[in-house]
């Protein structure tokens, strides 16, 4: 018995899990998804930031009952077939399903051809089941709500969609180092070019390098408090520590709360007042 769930499953959030869940029901499950993102192929500017990369995607899914994940490279040759060409190629010949579970706004083949409608109909040697969208407070959970979520800075909100603290993964870059003078040395992450990055602010969370995982206040922004022009960086601080040589090492920086917006303050002095409110909230929150 092979049971295929299909979807891009982007953050393998509360939605996605139902999926997982109802097509664990008919046999060991093997997960069909694509990379890149449709939308990459089709208009390159609207491409949406991803909630995870390809690899936590796939560690994922088999976190949460995928035994198999099939990655398909999605390009304009794979999107010219037919909805009838995605049937017979890929479920039955290349997969061998005997049922296949999709969300109820699933669409493929040409042009969107195909729905879960049709899929129903056309089944060729498979049963079919459509999961209807899991809701939260009235409105449907999808990868595009959760991405607003935290680009707006609405961390816990995210988190609780997702089911687990939204998370960026990058290696560990050279900054400013002006932490280090100021007594708060910070590693600043280098972000692939979709990472989906929060609002700036203060956050508190954790960072995790290697084996390690401390607390940590998580800063996002361009540091206005000091003249110059620069980009906004994302950089954290693992609370209490120092002396740590975490460069060119990759990081883990999850999210857990949101402290504050980021704020000009009116010299060093009462930015590492508030740093030390800032520092002492994150300890209580992640604690």
């Amino acid at each position: 018995m092979t049971s295929v769930a299909i979807g891009i499953f982007d953050g393998v959030h509360r939605g996605h899990q139902e999926i997982l869940r109802e097509a664990a029901k008919y046999g060991a499950v093997t997960v069909l998804t694509f990379d890149p993102h449709p939308t990459s192929v089709f208009a390159p500017e609207r491409t949406p930031s991803a909630l995870v990369t390809l690899a936590d995607r796939i560690q994922l899914l088999k976190e949460h009952g995928a035994q198999t994940v099939v990655v398909l490279p999605f390009t304009r040759e794979f999107s010219a077939k037919s909805p009838d060409e995605f049937i017979s190629e890929i479920l039955v010949n290349q997969l061998g399903a005997t049922h296949v579970t999709v969300g109820a706004n699933f669409t493929f083949g040409h042009k969107a051809a195909g729905n879960a409608a049709y899929l129903k109909d056309h089944a060729s040697g498979f049963e079919v089941s459509a999961v209807a969208l899991s809701e939260d407070r009235g409105s449907a959970i999808s990868s595009t709500r959760i991405r607003n979520l935290i680009v707006d800075g609405d961390v816990e909100r995210a988190n609780e969609l997702l089911t687990r603290p939204f998370y960026l993964r990058g290696p560990v870059v050279h900054g400013e180092k002006r932490g280090r003078t100021i007594g708060y040395p910070t590693a600043n992450i280098g972000l692939a070019e979709h990472a989906t990055i929060p609002a700036d602010g203060v956050y508190a969370g954790w960072l995790t390098v290697g084996d390690k995982r401390w607390q940590a206040a998580i800063s996002i922004g361009t540091n206005p408090t000091f003249p110059g022009v620069r980009g906004r960086q994302v950089e954290a601080y693992a609370l209490d520590q120092t002396g740590l040589d975490l460069y060119d090492q990759e990081a883990k920086l999850e999210f857990g709360f949101r402290l504050r917006d980021t704020l000009k303050f009116d010299g060093l002095d009462p930015l590492l007042e508030q740093m030390k409110i800032d520092c002492q909230r994150a300890k209580e929150l992640t604690a």
